[in-house]
């Protein structure tokens, strides 16, 4: 796959700025920097499907009346459309139609997983067994992959270590005999936005150390704002996973797109489930078991039970809508490069009177911000007061939220890059885990560090006024920010103790008690424990200048 080829001049698309009105009026008013979460629908991709479904009589596609088959013809129609919307040949390439790009990755697990436990029965001598690999800067989805993993996983912890593997140099991971490797990555970090080298796919396939290895391809926050490129069958992975709802806002629908004549395809083949409609031929009387899967087409036997048919027409005027509102992904890629890297001047100009920044960010250092090669259009960072103390990032997003300025905070459901960026180890964060720290809930500030960051991320449909309105809001928030103590989670019934501020407590007095000598526990972990009670109860710094203050 290679994203130079879909890499054009960074140039603004300020017509984009007199559709807010017309095809979004759902954004009038507020400002949208989670384009990562979801795209926005346009109004005439809404109004044409409503239109074309209330015209048009489409039935289940498993039957064979007329309005049955006019919906199997349109979807098989939708299908080849999204392929070559795609930039995939489908000589070279199928699509599975999912749910989202997490249900991708678990047909691909579930069949590895098959593939292997069928020769169990066998002698261990000729017994299959599943390894998987997968890089840090992964999403959980991608990251659970692992559980099914019976003949081991490895987490790579650099783009180096991968590079290493691939050309042997790395003796930590030996090829064992009868053993099925799967390699996982995302195109781009759906924490930090920083893209990860699409040449892994063909380098894997040349390398004599890794030519068994199949690749699984994490696509969703890449192909937001930037054209995947299939031209070449033989440089793709054989596994990519996306979600068109991040993509053109609706419909919420996912897609596998697999290589048709890979090994990796043969062994989608092995999944031991079947749905209605996967099969030619099912036995269940008696003491039979005999059932033959579809065989015309790979998607035949992968997609379970009746499609979610109307979604997948909603699809093709998803596509249509797009590419004329905004002509081609490319441009779209072009757009959003000037905003990220005027997003990212603007962060990181943003200091305090005593010259202390009010930003960091965190990236990488092969990421350029305003280059859509090496960067996507997502910035994550953290907020910090004057006195160089981290502002919870739960906090940021709640004001924000309050106005109408609409970000993500949180780990992102990255762990890799949280625990790299954040400074947390595997023991600490597990520690927290047992002090009540979940995932789901607001990302706070422990020990001086943040458990979670801000996100703001940009897609097609992003303006200037955007920019501006974020970066006004942190000038006019957060520079000479003093934190007074706001809670920064639920308390309890009858004006009991804030439950987040005791988590942060007893998670601080658990990991110092670890770090400390015997004569110094008691006396640090009461002394920790008041301040954060403190701070939650409104008994911090109280020097916040009054135009800073939450409306």
């Amino acid at each position: 796959m290679n994203l130079q080829a879909g890499f054009a001049p960074h140039v603004y698309n300020s017509e984009i700025e007199g559709l807010i009105d017309e095809e979004y009026p759902s954004l009038k008013g507020v400002t949208y920097l989670d384009h990562g979460g979801s795209a926005i629908p346009a109004k005439s991709l809404l109004q044409h499907v409503a239109s074309d479904l209330s015209t048009h009589l489409y039935g289940n596609p498993h039957s064979t009346s007329t309005p049955s088959a006019l919906a199997g013809r349109r979807v098989e129609e939708v299908r080849e459309q999204t392929l070559r919307f795609l930039g995939a040949d489908p000589q070279y390439f199928d699509l599975v139609f999912v749910a989202n790009a997490t249900a991708a990755m678990k047909l691909v697990m579930d069949s590895f997983k098959d593939h292997c436990e069928a020769t169990h029965k066998q002698p261990r001598s000729q017994r299959r067994r599943f390894w998987y690999g997968y890089h840090r800067d992964a999403h959980n989805s991608l990251i659970g992959v692992r559980e099914a993993a019976g003949g081991g996983q490895h987490c790579f912890d650099s783009d180096q270590e991968v590079d290493d593997w691939i050309c042997g140099a790395n003796r930590k991971i030996e090829k064992k005999d009868k053993t099925v490797r799967l390699f996982g990555y995302c195109g781009q970090s759906n924490m930090t936005g920083r893209r990860l080298p699409l040449s892994w796919s063909s380098q894997i396939r040349d390398s004599r150390h890794t030519a068994d290895v199949h690749v699984l391809f994490d696509a969703a926050a890449l192909a937001t704002t930037t054209p995947l490129d299939f031209n070449n069958p033989e440089q793709a992975p054989d596994f990519t996973c996306l979600s068109f709802y991040k993509m053109f806002g609706f419909p919420d629908l996912g897609a596998l797109v697999i290589r048709k004549y890979s090994p990796g395809a043969r062994i989608l083949s092995s999944r031991r489930y079947f749905g209605g409609g996967t099969v030619d031929m099912v036995t269940c009387l008696d003491s039979s078991t005999f059932h033959a899967k579809k065989t015309l087409n790979l998607h035949d036997h992968l997609e379970d039970g009746t499609l979610p048919f109307h979604s997948i027409l909603a699809l093709s005027s998803a596509i249509r809508t797009h590419t004329r509102l905004f002509t081609s992904m490319s441009d779209i890629s072009a757009h959003t490069a000037i905003l990220t890297g005027h997003m990212y001047r603007g962060l990181s100009s943003l200091h305090h009177a005593n010259g202390q920044p009010v930003v960091t960010v965190y990236n990488d250092s092969t990421a350029v911000y305003g280059d859509s090669r090496s960067q996507g259009a997502t910035i994550a960072f953290n907020v910090l007061q004057r006195n160089g103390m981290f502002v919870a990032p739960s906090t940021v997003e709640q004001m924000a939220n309050s106005r109408n300025i609409f970000i993500r905070s949180g780990s992102l459901c990255n762990p890799g890059g949280a625990a790299r960026y954040l400074g947390w180890t595997s023991m600490e964060l597990c520690e927290l885990y047992k002090e009540g720290l979940r995932c789901s809930r607001p990302s706070e500030v422990i020990g001086g560090r943040p458990t979670g960051v801000v996100r703001c991320s940009l897609g097609a449909v992003s303006t200037m006024r955007d920019v501006r309105s974020l970066l006004e809001f942190m000038e006019e928030v957060f520079v000479d920010y003093i934190d007074e103590g706001v809670r920064h989670g639920p308390t309890e019934a009858g004006g009991g103790t804030d439950t987040t501020v005791s988590v942060r407590a007893s998670a601080e007095a658990s990991i110092i008690e670890r770090n400390m000598g015997k004569e110094e526990r008691n006396r640090g972990i009461s002394m920790l424990v008041l301040s954060c009670f403190l701070g939650g109860r409104g008994g911090g710094n109280r020097e916040k200048v009054d135009k800073f203050k939450e409306p």
